[in-house]
């Protein structure tokens, strides 16, 4: 019911800085939160960052604080993630992620709170 799709990923030099789209459509909800993942090869699917679309909360997992800014549109119903001082541990295939409605802080990193995935987009970041 709700279509996710993410844009902005590609091959830059460490040090550098992306912005990652996340354009959502069907039966988005004011209540939903948007979040973005990552997954490695050969590691697990991991938390980047989540934020509420009623107020704007945000929520980043420790390794990406300070660096990454995660916001929304919601004119445009996109949310957005800014990477900057990006290292080449944060080489992976990035996904966005909604759920429904409200999600409390301590399930916002959790993957099985959301319903909803994109397809990825691919961020490689060389050394």
């Amino acid at each position: 019911q709700v279509q996710l799709v993410e844009s902005g990923g590609g091959l830059v030099q460490a040090g550098a800085s992306l912005r990652l789209s996340c354009a959502a459509s069907g039966r988005t909800s004011s209540r939903s939160t948007v979040g973005w993942f990552r997954q490695a090869p050969g590691k697990e699917r991991e938390f980047v960052a989540a934020i509420r679309w009623i107020d704007g909360s945000t929520y980043y997992a420790d390794s990406v604080k300070g660096r990454f800014t995660i916001s929304r549109d919601s004119a445009k119903n996109t949310v957005y993630l800014q990477m900057n001082m990006l290292k080449p541990e944060d080489t992976a295939n990035y996904y966005c992620a909604a759920a429904p409605g409200l999600v409390g802080q301590a399930l916002m990193s959790t993957k099985n709170s959301y319903d909803y995935w994109g397809q990825g987009t691919q961020v490689t970041v060389s050394s």
